[in-house]
C-alpha cells in the first residue's frame, strides 16, 4: 500500500526548517551555517532537512520563494483602487514593512552574495520584482491619467526608481528606527506634480 503524504504536514516542516534558516543565515551568513544547525533550531534532524530540500542552497532559496505568491496577492489587492497615487505609497510601504527586522539587513546582504551563485535563486528573485514593478508601472501610469502623478513621469522608470527606493529602506534599517513614515513622504512627493507655476501677466 502505497504511503499517503501528509501535504499539510510536509508544509509545516518546510516553514519550521525556512524559518530556522532565515535568522542563522542573517546573523552568520550562508557558508557559515550548516545544515545541522538548521535541523536543531527547527527542532528536526539533519536528515529531515534533506527529506524536505535537496541541499543548503534549496533551503536559502526557500525564504524568497515565498516573496512571489505574496507580491502578486500585493498587486492584485491594490490594481482596480480608484485612488492610485494612495495606492503606490501603501503598495512601497507594505514591500519595506519587514525592515525594521533585526535580520532584515544581514538577510539581504546574503541574497546579494548568493545571486553569483545561484541561478536558481536569480530567477526567484527577478520573477518577483517583474511583478512588483509591473503592478507599480500599471499604477503610476493610472495616476498620471487621472492628475494625481506627474505626467513628466515615466511609468517604467519611476517603477523601477520605487522598488530602488524600497531597497534602500532595507539596506540601512535599523530595528530601532520604524522608516515608513520617511518613505510614506519620500514616495509621495516625489510623484505628485509639482505646483502650476503663475503665469506672468
Amino acid at each position: 500500500m502505497a504511503r499517503t503524504v501528509d501535504t499539510h504536514q510536509v508544509a509545516q516542516r518546510r516553514q519550521a526548517i525556512t524559518h530556522a534558516a532565515t535568522h542563522l543565515f542573517a546573523t552568520q551568513g550562508f557558508d557559515h551555517t550548516t545544515v545541522a544547525q538548521i535541523a536543531r533550531a527547527a527542532g528536526l534532524s539533519a536528515a529531515s532537512v534533506f527529506y524536505y530540500f535537496p541541499d543548503k542552497q534549496a533551503v536559502f532559496r526557500s525564504i524568497f520563494e515565498g516573496d512571489l505568491p505574496r507580491s502578486q496577492d500585493l498587486i492584485a489587492r491594490h490594481a482596480d483602487t480608484p485612488h492610485p497615487l494612495t495606492a503606490i505609497t501603501d503598495l512601497v510601504t507594505e514591500l519595506a514593512a519587514d525592515a525594521q527586522d533585526p535580520d532584515a539587513i544581514g538577510l539581504l546582504v546574503e541574497l546579494l552574495r548568493q545571486t553569483g551563485r545561484d541561478p536558481e535563486l536569480v530567477d526567484v528573485v527577478t520573477r518577483t520584482t517583474r511583478i512588483q514593478h509591473q503592478g507599480l508601472a500599471r499604477l503610476v501610469t493610472r495616476g498620471i491619467d487621472d492628475g494625481t502623478v506627474d505626467p513628466a513621469l515615466d511609468p517604467d522608470d519611476t517603477a523601477r526608481w520605487l522598488l530602488a527606493i524600497v531597497d534602500a529602506v532595507y539596506l540601512n534599517a535599523h530595528p530601532a528606527h520604524d522608516p515608513r513614515p520617511a518613505l510614506r513622504r519620500t514616495v509621495t512627493r516625489y510623484l505628485t506634480p509639482p505646483p502650476h507655476e503663475p503665469k506672468d501677466t
